[in-house]
C-alpha cells in the first residue's frame, strides 16, 4: 500500500515494545509509517489537537486511562480518523459497545496477523467516507447555488409523475412563486389551478392537459396567477416530457418563471414606442437630411480668398445670415454658390437644424414636385408608400434650391405658394402642411431673360430675389488663385500621401493668366489631376490642359452669354463644332459653354444632337 506521505499513526500504548512490534509489522507489509506513542490522557488529548493523524491504534487497558474514554475523546476531536483497538483482551460486550461508539475495528495482541488487513480496511473505509462527505458537501453547495440562482431569477422547478398523475417535486422557489407554504406539502392539481387567474384558468388547464396527457409534447405557456393577498403575477411555465428506452412517458420536468417585471417592462417599452412613433417622422427627416449632408461633399470645405470681389460677397453673407430672408445666389457654374448657401445657414439661427440641398436640374420634370413636397401612398404609379419631401426634411432648417431656373411652370406655382403662405400639400394629399423653412435659391441662368421668354414666373423671381448675392467668376478673382492653388495642393497632397514643397513660377503664372471658364471647380480638378500625376516635390501643370482659346476673355464672355432656350441647340452645336465634337477637357464644348460635361451630355441627349458628326478625322 502506497500513500502520498508516511502513514501518521497515534498509538495509545503503555508498552513501548508492543508499539515497536506494531510498527515493524506494518512496515514489513510495505506501509510507511510515522508512529507517535503516548500513554496518558493528557498526552493523547494534546496529540489529537495538535497533529495531523491518519490512524489511531489504542490499547483498551491503561494504568491511568481506559480505551473507551480514549475512543470518545477521539470521536470528538478527530472523528474522521479510523480508530482500532489493539489490546490483549476485549470481551464481546465491550467490543460491541466500542463499535457502537465509533471504533472501526479491534485486533487482539494474540492475533496480530489481523492487524495489517484491519488497518488497510480501515484506511480504505475512511477514504470512502471522506470522499462521500466531499461529494455530499459539493452536492449541498451545488444545491445551494441552484436555490440561490432560482431565487435571483425568480424561477422555480417542478416534476410530475406519469405513473401517479401527480406532482412529485416542487423547489423552494416554486412554492414561493405560487404562494404555497412548503411545510404544507405539494398542493393538489385543484389547489394549483385555484391560484391561476380566473380569466386564464380554463384555457391553461385545457392546454396543459392536452400537451401532457394526449400529445405528450413539450409546452411553453404564459399565464397570470392571483395570490391570496390580491397580487397578480405573470408566470411563464415550460414543461418537458421524459421517456424511458421503450418510449413510455415517465415524467414531466419543468420550470416556472415570474415574468411580471419583464411584462411591465414590455408594456412600458410599447408605450415608449408609441410615443416615439409620434416623433418618427421628424427623426426620419433629420436622419435623411444628415446623411445627405454627410455624403454630399462641398466644392471645398472653407472659403478661400482675399480679393475685394470675394470680400464683398462675404460681407453680404454676414448681413443676411442672421435674418430669415430668402436669398438668391447667382453666378456662373463652379463659383461656389452652394458653399455660400451653407455659410449663410451655419451663421443663422437655423444652424442646429438640417441643411437640405436640391439640384432642380438633376431631377426629372415628372418627379420634381414629389421630390420637393413629398407624396402620399398611391399618388401615382410606383408610389407604394408615403414619402416625405425636401421641405419636410428641412423643417426648422434651410432648403437650398440649386439651378432653380430649371423648375417647370407647375412646380414654380407650388413653390410660390409655399413662399407666400408658408404651407403646402403632398402630391396626392389633401392636408395642408405648415412649412417652417428658410429658402435659399441659386442659378447660373439669367432669370430676367427667362421671365421675358415666359419660362420663369416674375412673381416667383421677386419672392426669391429678396436678398441677391452675385458670385464673381474666378477670372475676376485672380488675386485669390495663388491661395486657392496652395489650398488644393495641401488638400490633395495629404489625400494622396505625396509631399509638394514648391510650385513652379511659370505654372503659377499660367494658372493666373488662364480665364477658367469652369471656375473653381475646374481649378480644383486640374490641381487634383496634377497631384495624382506628379512624380517630384515640385508642383506643375501640363500646359496642354489650359486651352489657349479660353485665355481670350472676350471669346469666353461671348460663349458664356445667357441664351434663350430656343437657341440652346444652336449654341451647343456651335460649341461642339469649335471643339471638334469633344465634350469634356479644357478645350471641350463644356468648358467653352461654362457648364459641367455631365450637364452638357444630358442636354445633348435631350436635344438628340449627334456630337460625332462634328469630329474631324
Amino acid at each position: 500500500m502506497s500513500t502520498a506521505h508516511p502513514l501518521r499513526i497515534l498509538s495509545l500504548e503503555d508498552e513501548p515494545n508492543d508499539a515497536e512490534l506494531i510498527l515493524e509489522l506494518l512496515e514489513a507489509d510495505g506501509i510507511a509509517c510515522e508512529l507517535l506513542r503516548v500513554d496518558t490522557q493528557t498526552a493523547f488529548q494534546a496529540s489529537l489537537k495538535q497533529g495531523e493523524i491518519d490512524l489511531i491504534l489504542a490499547d483498551y487497558t491503561l494504568p491511568s486511562f481506559d480505551g473507551l474514554s480514549a475512543l470518545q475523546l477521539a470521536m470528538t476531536l478527530r472523528p474522521e480518523a479510523p480508530f482500532i483497538f489493539v489490546t490483549g483482551t476485549l470481551g464481546d460486550e465491550v467490543a460491541i459497545e466500542a463499535l457502537k461508539v465509533g471504533a472501526t475495528d479491534y485486533v487482539l495482541k494474540t492475533r496480530l496477523s489481523r492487524l495489517v488487513p484491519a488497518v488497510q480496511r480501515a484506511l480504505r473505509e475512511a477514504k470512502e467516507v471522506a470522499e462521500r462527505k466531499l461529494a455530499e458537501k459539493a452536492l449541498r453547495r451545488s444545491e445551494g447555488y441552484l436555490t440561490e440562482a432560482q431565487r435571483l431569477t425568480r424561477t422555480g422547478s417542478w416534476a410530475w409523475s406519469a405513473a401517479t398523475g401527480k406532482a412529485v417535486y416542487w423547489s423552494q422557489e416554486h412554492y414561493r412563486l405560487f404562494g404555497f407554504p412548503p411545510e404544507m406539502g405539494l398542493p393538489t392539481d385543484q389547489g394549483f389551478y385555484q391560484r391561476v387567474h380566473p380569466d386564464d384558468r380554463g384555457w391553461l388547464e385545457h392546454d396543459i392537459s392536452q400537451a401532457m396527457l394526449r400529445d405528450r409534447s413539450e409546452y411553453d405557456v404564459e399565464f397570470r396567477i392571483l395570490l391570496p393577498e390580491g397580487t397578480v403575477k405573470y408566470i411563464r411555465s415550460i414543461g418537458h416530457p421524459v421517456f424511458d428506452p421503450s418510449g413510455e412517458l415517465v415524467e414531466y420536468i419543468g420550470t416556472a418563471m415570474d415574468v411580471t417585471e419583464q411584462r411591465a417592462a414590455r408594456t412600458a417599452l410599447e408605450t415608449a414606442f408609441a410615443e416615439i412613433k409620434t416623433l418618427q417622422e421628424q427623426l426620419y427627416k433629420e436622419n435623411i437630411a444628415l446623411r445627405e449632408e454627410i455624403v454630399q461633399t462641398s466644392m471645398f470645405e472653407e472659403i478661400v480668398g482675399e480679393s475685394p470681389a470675394l470680400q464683398t460677397v462675404l460681407a453680404r453673407v454676414s448681413k443676411v445670415a442672421p435674418t430669415d430672408s430668402t436669398a438668391l445666389i447667382t453666378g456662373e457654374t463652379g463659383t461656389g454658390k452652394e458653399l455660400i448657401a451653407r455659410a449663410i445657414h451655419k451663421r443663422s439661427q437655423r444652424a442646429p437644424r438640417a441643411f437640405v440641398s436640391v439640384n432642380c436640374a438633376a431631377i426629372p420634370t415628372s418627379l420634381i414636385s414629389s421630390e420637393l413636397f413629398g407624396h402620399e401612398k398611391g399618388a401615382f404609379t410606383g408610389a407604394t408608400q408615403r414619402r416625405l419631401g425636401r421641405f419636410e426634411l428641412a423643417e426648422g432648417g434651410t432648403l437650398f434650391l440649386d439651378e432653380v431656373g430649371e423648375l417647370p411652370p407647375e412646380t414654380q406655382i407650388a413653390l410660390l405658394r409655399v413662399l407666400q403662405e408658408r404651407e403646402f400639400e403632398r402630391v396626392g394629399g389633401n392636408k395642408m402642411i405648415a412649412a417652417n423653412v428658410r429658402v435659399i435659391a441659386a442659378t447660373n441662368r439669367d432669370l430676367q431673360r427667362l421671365i421675358e421668354e415666359g419660362t420663369f414666373r416674375g412673381d416667383l423671381y421677386y419672392r426669391l430675389n429678396v436678398f441677391p448675392i452675385e458670385m464673381p467668376a474666378l477670372r475676376h478673382r485672380k488675386d485669390d488663385i495663388p491661395l486657392l492653388v496652395q489650398y488644393f495642393i495641401d488638400r490633395y497632397s495629404i489625400k494622396t500621401g505625396k509631399k509638394i514643397r514648391n510650385i513652379e513660377k511659370s505654372t503659377l503664372e499660367r494658372l493666373q493668366s488662364y480665364s477658367w471658364p469652369g471656375n473653381i471647380r475646374e481649378l480644383q480638378n486640374v490641381i487634383e489631376r496634377s497631384i495624382v500625376l506628379c512624380e517630384s516635390q515640385t508642383f506643375s501643370v501640363d500646359e496642354s490642359w489650359l486651352s489657349v482659346d479660353c485665355n481670350d476673355p472676350d471669346r469666353t464672355l461671348r460663349v458664356r452669354l445667357r441664351i434663350p432656350a430656343s437657341e440652346e441647340r444652336k449654341a451647343i452645336e456651335a460649341a461642339l463644332a469649335e471643339a471638334q465634337g469633344q465634350v469634356s477637357g479644357p478645350s471641350g464644348a463644356a468648358a467653352r459653354l461654362g457648364v459641367p460635361p455631365s450637364t452638357l451630355d444630358s442636354k445633348i441627349r435631350a436635344l438628340k444632337i449627334n456630337k460625332h458628326r462634328f469630329k474631324t478625322f
